[in-house]
């Protein structure tokens, strides 16, 4: 199953409609409260997201399908004094998942961190998200590994 991952160009109704569907199936999902975004939030989100000039904003497609993405943001490291960049979120379709795309889109990531200069990429994630934790301790991030309460959210680094 190949994976292609792409820069979204939220200018683009097909990577709108995709990032705003993508985003939704992940509020669907019970860690994140499983009702959903709000239709205020989804009527406002890609305007908000194309004023936020700090963002990257990747797409995983699948057989032509985009099911994956990755919404970052840049930042800084004062101690480093180099960038940095935040995956605030990392999301694969249900039906796809443990197939490589989330793998696929923290490659691209740090592809991009890498060729930016970045010092570290950050992530959060929730304890009770074992597979995603799985994930992040497999690709070199430290601190989603270890024995924690579930409903503690993990900060992850992965120093470059």
């Amino acid at each position: 199953m190949p994976v292609s991952i792409i820069e979204a160009d939220l200018g683009n109704p097909a990577h709108a409609v995709a990032v705003t569907r993508i985003l939704d199936q992940y509020a669907h999902d019970p860690l994140e409260g499983g009702e959903g975004l709000p239709g205020e939030v989804l009527d406002r989100l890609i305007d908000q997201l194309e004023r936020a000039t700090m963002r990257l904003v990747l797409l995983a497609s699948v057989d032509g399908t985009y099911e994956g993405l990755a919404l970052c943001f840049w930042g800084f490291s004062s101690f480093a004094a180099r960038p940095a960049i935040n995956i605030h979120d990392l999301v694969v379709s249900p039906s796809l998942r443990g197939r490589g795309i989330g793998s696929a889109l923290l490659a691209e990531v740090e592809i991009r961190a890498r060729s930016a200069g970045c010092s570290r990429i950050t992530l959060e994630v929730r304890a009770a998200n074992h597979a995603a934790r799985r994930l992040y301790t497999r690709q070199g991030f430290s601190g989603a590994e270890g024995e924690v309460p579930e409903n503690v959210t993990l900060f992850c680094v992965k120093t470059l």
